[in-house]
């Protein structure tokens, strides 16, 4: 999808969502008026800003076509159909960012726009989210989840989706980000997570990840956030 029409269809998404769900359609007009003065030409220019807004885009069209049903009963089929995941973030997560107040949210805007995302450890997730999916696991990634829900990847292999968030933080510095990544998770009401904090110079540490990550997403209580090193 080109920037112009990334735009176009932000704005029409805006006025579909004003007559059916109005807290979607408020934080849709929101992010609209954060672009609206980017020319196309720039917008293409800032990749985060753009696969952001294409994450929007997709959420949100599914999320309107889901409510534009007319029976709670054909709404819960649709959801039905659904992963575990998709479920998940969907009918939970997704609409409790849309219809809450979201602190972060305009820190990570601004960051997004001007260049300073910095995904130190994508790579890393990409492998960890590949060899999930080679153990017949799932997983789902979204920048909101990423920048307000302290939430790198979410994974499910028997039906639970667990957050997690990965650092390669030292040991004697992630204490902090544990407390605030935990009390992230809580203020959304994420049931449970898990934290994992990994050392680059192990030659096993994707495989250690995935394993603890798959076992915790079948067998973490809820209420529970678990911090692995």
């Amino acid at each position: 999808m080109q920037a112009k029409e990334i735009k176009d269809q932000l704005k029409s998404l805006t006025l579909q969502a004003s007559s059916i769900d109005h807290n979607l359609a408020r934080r849709l007009d929101e992010i609209n008026r954060w672009v609206k003065d980017i020319k196309p030409g720039s917008l293409t220019a800032k990749p985060f800003v753009t696969a952001f807004l294409l994450e929007v885009i997709t959420d949100s069209t599914i999320w309107l076509i889901i409510k534009s049903l007319p029976s709670e009963e054909e709404q819960k089929a649709k959801f039905d159909l659904m992963t575990p995941i998709e479920r998940y973030w969907y009918g939970y997560l997704f609409p409790r960012w849309f219809n809450a107040s979201d602190s972060k949210f305009y820190i990570w805007k601004q960051k997004l726009m001007a260049g300073e995302f910095n995904q130190v450890d994508n790579d890393i997730i990409r492998s960890i989210a590949q060899d999930i999916v080679q153990r017949e696991g799932s997983f789902w990634q979204r920048y909101i989840a990423d920048l307000s829900m302290a939430t790198d990847l979410i994974v499910s292999r028997n039906n639970q989706p667990l957050c997690i968030q990965i650092t390669s933080v030292s040991e004697e510095l992630n204490h902090q980000k544990y407390e605030a990544w935990q009390n992230t998770l809580r203020s959304w009401e994420i049931d449970r997570g898990l934290f994992l904090s990994y050392n680059p110079k192990d030659a096993n540490f994707v495989n250690q990840l995935v394993n603890v990550a798959l076992y915790n997403s079948d067998y973490l209580s809820g209420g529970k956030y678990l911090k692995f090193s």
